[in-house]
């Protein structure tokens, strides 16, 4: 887990913003989920005995999850734990999340100043030159 902190502050110190979400489906959810995949033909591919043996561990999934997301959830690269019964509910939830995180980052294009503006028509007089026929 340490080698997840260290990946994330890495990408952190060079730029980009992480977003961990984990989608917490209920037990009981998960159960009506996995019926649906047997009644609905369409569905049926999804179906695999060895989701309903590793139900068994529900518990211990739950602890893992739980020890995992507090060792690696850091202000740099926070875990959002996301009720997700609710397909549409847990969208909107992420959606929030995400359109709050790219506010936070208070993007803008940059400035023009003089010197960029000789730059760019510099470029522009070589192009020409080269009978590209920019305009």
């Amino acid at each position: 887990m340490s080698a997840i902190v260290d990946l994330e502050s890495h990408l952190y110190r060079n730029g980009t913003r992480i977003i961990n979400f984990f989608l917490h489906l209920s037990e009981e959810e998960q159960r009506k989920r996995f019926l649906d995949r047997i009644d609905k033909p369409e569905k049926n591919w999804k179906s695999s005995l060895a989701d309903i043996e590793e139900r068994k561990y529900w518990k211990q999934y739950m602890q893992a999850y739980e020890a995992c997301l507090s060792a690696t959830s850091t202000k740099k690269a926070p875990w959002y734990v996301v009720p997700a019964d609710d397909k549409k509910n847990a969208r909107l939830i992420i959606s929030q999340i995400i359109l709050d995180t790219f506010k936070s980052l208070k993007m803008r294009y940059p400035e023009m100043d003089a010197k960029r503006q000789q730059e760019l028509l510099s470029i522009r007089q070589w192009l020409m030159k080269e009978g590209l026929g920019y305009n």
